[in-house]
């Protein structure tokens, strides 16, 4: 049965990919994103995938403004049943050399652009006592690593925020549900359009998986709400687990490689335009990838043993402990 849908941050990366996997399934779907040809890149997809679309131009970061969206996409696509937090940013530097400005605007957008989100949702959802809002995560939202403070704390913020408001629906005796799925390293553009003090091109911490792969884990979280969080990609899993049994010494690892491991080899341009403060799909459509397509992975196991309790328990045992005789192993050396 198809649904009315909003996804935000809708017009490139992982947020493209989910609405046109939404799409598929022919749904409704609201996009809200700022860049004006992203968008109707997005709605163009979404419609030759048998979806309907609507374009909103929207700043997450405006807590008006995507109420203002949820009223529209009521009026036009009708009630909304499933609403996708998925509008993020970063700054790749070190903290002391991230302004207090772009620190604040990561934030905004990246963790008060969900709570903006969750509560024109729940606006809605509330009173008719149906509805599911699923926010997009990251193995970040467990482990923070260097040269993302903003991102990471964003990321650690929604995990809380997350945990309380399912609290609350629960004794509310709400039948709205949320959940929450952690993504690993993902294939999109961003990784191009962050701001970047970094004498390399910033890149995602390999494995790399295509962004269709963490749209259909999105997917099928909305179809199973019931679940607290959903995990994406062997290094979730293991990274999730390794922090658990060892973070001090998962510390000292990030701090000897996560530096370099999130530099390319080429050199970065330092006059290119940045995502922070205005959107660079404004006048160009980027889709939902981004230069990474050689080297991403098109399939998880471990998205699929996701579904299964057993299984998961299983295959995440399995990355802990090759995760732990990797940094054991390292630090030896």
């Amino acid at each position: 049965m198809s649904r009315v849908a909003v996804v935000t941050g809708a017009s490139a990366g992982l947020g493209r990919a989910v609405a046109e996997e939404l799409a598929r399934r022919g749904d409704a779907v609201a996009l809200l994103a700022r860049g004006q040809a992203g968008l109707d890149g997005a709605a163009e997809a979404v419609r030759s995938l048998g979806g309907r679309p609507l374009a909103v131009p929207t700043d997450v970061s405006d807590a008006a403004a995507v109420d203002r969206a949820a009223e529209r996409v009521e009026r036009e696509l009708g009630e909304i049943d499933l609403w996708v937090n998925v509008a993020s940013q970063s700054a790749f530097a070190w903290f002391w050399d991230v302004e207090p400005e772009e620190f604040a605007q990561v934030t905004a957008v990246t963790y008060l652009g969900y709570v903006y989100g969750t509560r024109a949702a729940l606006a809605r959802m509330r009173p008719r006592d149906r509805g599911t809002v699923v926010q997009v995560g990251s193995a970040l939202a467990y482990r923070g690593i260097p040269l993302q403070a903003a991102y990471c704390g964003s990321k650690h913020a929604i995990q809380g925020f997350h945990d309380s408001l399912r609290a609350e629906l629960f004794a509310d005796g709400s039948n709205v549900r949320v959940t929450m799925v952690q993504m690993p390293a993902l294939n999109t553009p961003q990784f191009d359009w962050v701001r970047s003090r970094l004498p390399r091109k910033a890149q995602p911490v390999a494995p790399i998986y295509q962004p269709e792969v963490a749209a259909r884990a999105v997917a099928w979280a909305a179809d199973h709400p019931q679940r607290r969080e959903y995990w994406v990609g062997a290094s979730t899993v293991g990274t999730l687990l390794a922090n658990a049994v060892v973070p001090g010494l998962l510390d000292r690892y990030l701090g000897r490689t996560g530096v370099a491991s999130q530099q390319a080899e080429q050199p970065e341009d330092p006059s290119r335009r940045d995502y922070l403060f205005r959107p660079v799909d404004d006048t160009d459509d980027h889709g939902a990838h981004g230069r990474f397509d050689s080297t991403a992975k098109s399939s998880s196991p471990q998205a699929a043993l996701a579904r299964h309790h057993g299984a998961l328990a299983a295959a995440g045992g399995v990355a802990a402990v090759a995760g732990l005789a990797a940094l054991r192993g390292r630090r030896r050396s």
